[in-house]
């Protein structure tokens, strides 16, 4: 057990990075090995992190360690998608000395530190919470720690208690903090265990800071506030201070809107989603502007080495022949999970992300003959492949999965694969020609796995949405489906970005690929050149620093 603590990083802190930071998030997605992480914001956190550690930031992370993960994806007999919850153990996290109380609805729940040393994966040092201490505990309290983003509502407050009050004790017995930064709202009861300490609202926005993720209203959480005082969230705080500290009217408490209160600075995750954000909480009264700082990820270890060295030569031998090796290790797990041999000469295209209904996964399937039509056409054959992973309390994201599967199944061309980790992830990335990007506009806050496609070889295919306006230019370093108008009503948008998507697929994508392979390759590889480094994490990292803290 490691004792002693202390807040200490092992190396000397780089210029400008000297302030102390501890960045709490509800999931890292830090390494396949670590799983404790459902989607883009513990992918963006966990690249955080390991870009903090380049940098030799004074940063610690503060996380939680869950004892199921978000879920394993599996299949059922009829190869529909189930998820399975499977306990896991982590032999490289350390447990601590650092056991504190945490009044979790009127009782004491002992809360235990967990150390990521920054050797084991090259991120700052990082220490994840458990209430599962079956000596300390009861049942239910340790269940709090048992479930990323649990369905039911007590147990969704608990965890952002323990989140943000046993974060924020453990942060306190490091030494303390210059700033708290809250990646998205789940730890806001860190700023009432402040509060509770200072008992001065000004000395608590000096040192909190706010990322907000998603425009989506389902994505922002809201509680009956009398439910939240009774669970402890607000800790010894009076619901009346609590009224007054954050502007709160009615019985309705929106994380989102205190967040941004009580915060010094806040920013949204592209610069795109700042506008809408800007509008979206303009009614917030004391919120900061909120600014772009739009999300990135981790270069050194999403890219694939061999890859970025045959484009930084100019081989294009090399290159297709890695480009080939990394589309064979894919269908090689295509084949494995569906039967289905895919050819690494034919044009690949990949939709791979979050199931969410606005992210549109079956956009492609509005008109089913010419879907058919377009999979079968012998001249110029095509291959698409879907991932991701749904909430898994969300039926109509898990039915569109199934439906996905339902319609591929007799494909040789078209199929779904499952278990939409990190893994997967960068294999998806790495062995796609066309990335295809497909949410409603501007619903979608950023959507950072176009970068690590594009850092693979993988040309975006996209919504003028999230970060891609910022660097999608068409027929240049990606291709862009012209913007719908957000006015009209979703049945239309959805109707003239299908029309404008198949447009640009068959009439430029697919003759180009293989008429034209050498404006291909120009397109491919200056899409690798100009993602970097705007798109890497180093970027974002250091723009926190320079602009939010």
């Amino acid at each position: 057990m490691k004792s002693n603590c202390t807040w200490e990083h092992p190396y000397d802190y780089g210029k400008g990075y000297e302030k102390s930071v501890a960045y709490f998030s509800m999931e890292f997605g830090i390494d396949h090995a670590l799983k404790i992480y459902s989607g883009g914001l513990g992918y963006l956190a966990g690249s955080h992190m390991r870009s903090a550690y380049e940098l030799k930031q004074n940063m610690i992370g503060i996380g939680m360690l869950w004892k199921f993960g978000y879920y394993d994806q599996v299949r059922d007999a009829n190869s529909h998608m189930r998820p399975l919850f499977r306990e896991r153990y982590y032999a490289f996290l350390e447990p601590t000395d650092m056991i504190f109380p945490v009044e979790v609805n009127g009782h004491t729940v002992k809360v235990q530190a967990y150390y990521l040393a920054p050797e084991v994966f090259g991120t700052v040092p990082m220490y994840f919470l458990t209430t599962d201490i079956e000596e300390l505990n009861d049942y239910l309290s340790c269940t709090i720690t048992h479930r990323l983003y649990e369905s039911n509502e007590a147990g969704r407050i608990a965890q952002s208690i323990i989140l943000g009050v046993g974060g924020a004790k453990v942060v306190q017995a490091l030494g303390g903090a210059d700033i708290y930064h809250m990646n998205e709202a789940h730890a806001l009861p860190l700023a009432f265990n402040l509060y509770e300490q200072e008992q001065d609202v000004k000395k608590v926005k000096e040192k909190i800071v706010f990322t907000t993720h998603t425009p989506e209203k389902a994505g922002n959480e809201e509680h009956n506030i009398d439910l939240l005082h009774k669970m402890g969230f607000f800790s010894s705080v009076d619901v009346d201070t609590v009224r007054k500290i954050t502007h709160t009217e009615g019985d309705t408490f929106g994380y989102t809107p205190a967040a941004l209160v009580l915060s010094k600075s806040a920013n949204a995750v592209s610069q795109l989603h700042a506008e809408v954000s800007n509008e979206m909480w303009d009614w917030v009264k004391g919120a900061p502007k909120i600014i772009g700082i739009t999300n990135a990820q981790n270069q050194n270890f999403w890219q694939d080495k061999e890859l970025k060295a045959a484009l930084d030569t100019d081989d294009d031998t090399a290159f297709l022949a890695r480009k080939r090796e990394m589309k064979e290790y894919l269908f090689d797990i295509v084949a494995d999970q569906t039967g289905k041999i895919f050819d690494p000469e034919v044009l690949t295209i990949v939709w791979a992300r979050r199931f969410a209904a606005y992210k549109r996964a079956d956009l492609i399937f509005r008109n089913l003959p010419r879907f058919y039509e377009l999979l079968n056409r012998g001249k110029y054959p095509l291959q698409i492949i879907w991932a991701g992973k749904p909430y898994p309390e969300d039926q109509g994201a898990i039915d569109t999965f199934n439906r996905i599967y339902d319609l591929t199944r007799l494909s040789h061309q078209a199929t779904i694969v499952t278990g939409y980790e990190m893994n997967l992830s960068k294999a998806l990335k790495q062995g796609s020609d066309i990335w295809l990007n497909t949410p409603r506009r501007p619903r979608e806050a950023s959507g950072t796995s176009g970068m690590t496609a594009a850092m693979n070889g993988s040309v975006n295919f996209s919504i003028n949405d999230g970060w891609i306006p910022e660097w999608a230019k068409h027929n240049h370093n990606a291709f862009v489906i012209p913007e719908a108008d957000v006015t009209q009503p979703n049945e239309l948008q959805d109707d003239h970005d299908y029309h404008h998507m198949m447009r640009i697929l068959t009439s430029e994508i697919i003759p180009m690929y293989y008429e034209k392979p050498a404006e291909w390759m120009k397109i491919v590889k200056t899409s690798m050149r100009e993602i970097t480094p705007m798109f890497d994490s180093g970027r974002q990292a250091d723009e926190y620093y320079k602009k939010l803290f």
